[in-house]
């Protein structure tokens, strides 16, 4: 898994320095999109110079550090944060509650869901209650519906995926790609991440990412419960230049039918309201 910067060393000059290596760039490299001298940088990294405010961000944007990340770095350099995380009930973000509702709505008769950056449910539509409800009963557990521990836990729908291997391992490795943005080390991620492998058949060679493996365009997910067979894809979309580190962090994952017999039977459960 690869190492959260800001985690694994103090000050700012470390941490920049860890960041040019996690995405891999040289200082010469970083100093040209940055527009500052590579000696400067240089002098950054080591803490022989004192980046100003707009410095260290600056370098944070060409190096695509998340936002909440960029609090810790502007932290690290003696500043005050920049970002905030806003509530969901805010104000502010009216017009993109507004905005998730319309997505879900769209998405009809097919699942749509809403998740945090712990893959954690925050919203779902019509479809997705239907979807669900065929397979699990009413909340499992106390805490937040999980989409990753419902996929691995076998009491949950791990039972009902028949391609579950080729899924799971997916799964997995989408969440080392996005542990390149510095999720990696969160204690809550390496938690969750524990968890998963503590369930029986995970094999242990996923804890490093694959960076070799080709495969297929995309891995649909095969969902089996007597007769009844659902296949689906999905997509996922983002807040376009986010500013506040919730929207950042926010997913919208859209199911869509792999063949006909799945969208029929889509359209049916929605028509009967099941």
């Amino acid at each position: 898994m690869t190492a959260n910067p800001q985690r694994t060393s103090n000050g700012v000059g470390p941490l920049l320095r860890q960041w040019r290596r996690a995405r891999r760039k040289s200082q010469l490299e970083l100093a040209l999109e940055a527009n500052v001298s590579c000696r400067h940088l240089g002098f950054i990294e080591i803490g022989r110079s004192n980046p100003s405010r707009d410095m260290v961000l600056t370098l944070a944007t060409a190096l695509e550090v998340p936002l909440r990340e960029r609090n810790d770095l502007l932290a690290a350099a003696g500043f005050a944060p920049m970002y905030r995380e806003s509530g969901w009930d805010a104000p502010q973000l009216e017009h993109i509650r507004n905005a998730l509702d319309r997505i879900l709505k769209q998405q009809e008769p097919y699942p749509a869901v809403v998740m945090d950056r712990y893959w954690n449910l925050i919203e779902v539509n019509d479809a997705a209650r239907r979807f669900f409800s065929l397979f699990l009963d009413p909340a499992p557990d106390d805490r937040p519906p999980n989409v990753l521990r419902s996929m691995f836990d076998p009491a949950l729908l791990r039972p009902y995926v028949a391609n579950w291997e080729a899924v799971a391992e997916s799964l997995i490795q989408r969440v080392h790609r996005e542990a390149i943005g510095g999720f990696a080390e969160d204690p809550t991620t390496m938690r969750l991440l524990d968890e998963l492998f503590a369930y029986p058949g995970v094999p242990a060679k996923w804890r490093a990412p694959d960076l070799e493996n080709v495969s297929i365009p995309v891995v649909p997910v095969c969902f089996r419960k007597n007769d009844l067979a659902l296949n689906f894809f999905s997509t996922i979309t983002t807040f376009g230049t986010p500013q506040d580190m919730r929207l950042q962090e926010t997913r919208i994952e859209c199911f869509f039918p792999v063949d006909d017999e799945t969208e029929r039977q889509a359209r049916q459960l929605a028509a009967s309201g099941s």
